[in-house]
């Protein structure tokens, strides 16, 4: 197989993704009829799954599939992506994290099932075990130690929610010549705008960039 020839046809430019099909100069409502399209499509697995990359300090990237918990006008609490029949669309968010307070975290650990929270005791995510049957025991002594009780949450596991920046809306094009149109938060709301730059719901703008 020659990688170089792999090719994905996606949609026709009669099908481009136009600033007359947002259904909302808010990105979080856009963003929110982009999801219902992918729950409604049958062809997508997981739709809420999603690639949060993070960097450190000092400049080393890190990136891991998590799963997008909620939405609203604050931001995203874990960038979702789906395939849809017709073709690819793609949302690509920058912003802040923050950790979400201690109530909130525990609310949502005993909303999972048992199973699932006994997981997360059994498994400090990263940290290195010699091998599978040592995830295997812990899971078997903590399924008998909390068959009647409740599971505690452990320290380290907690929600974030990503306070968005920027808030990117990606369709591809067979050609290549690809659907750009990218939301940004403008804090001075007096700012003057250049000519290809529109004013969206609130302190958005939103611009297309070349692909």
């Amino acid at each position: 197989m020659e990688l170089a020839e792999l090719r994905k046809s996606y949609r026709e430019d009669t099908e481009a993704f136009e600033e007359c099909h947002l259904v909302s100069l808010d990105p979080l409502e856009q963003f929110r009829a982009w999801f219902q399209e992918a729950l409604e499509c049958p062809d997508v697995g997981e739709v809420n799954a999603m690639c949060l990359a993070t960097c450190t300090r000092d400049g080393k990237p890190s990136a891991r599939m998590v799963l997008l918990k909620g939405f609203g006008q604050d931001g995203f609490r874990f960038f979702t992506n789906y395939e849809s029949r017709k073709g690819r669309e793609l949302v690509r968010i920058e912003g802040s994290v923050k950790r979400l307070p201690e109530e909130e975290s525990e609310r949502y650990f005993q909303s999972r099932p048992k199973g699932s929270q006994i997981g997360a005791l059994v498994s400090r995510q990263s940290s290195v075990i010699p091998d599978r049957e040592f995830l295997r025991k812990k899971n078997a002594e903590l399924e008998e130690r909390y068959r009647d009780t409740t599971v505690p949450r452990p320290d380290y596991w907690g929600a974030y929610t990503v306070e968005p920046e920027v808030v990117e809306f990606w369709q591809g094009q067979t050609n290549r010549l690809h659907d750009r149109i990218v939301f940004r938060r403008l804090r001075d709301r007096a700012a003057p705008l250049g000519a290809m730059t529109h004013r969206g719901h609130g302190d958005w703008v939103y611009e297309r960039f070349s692909p």
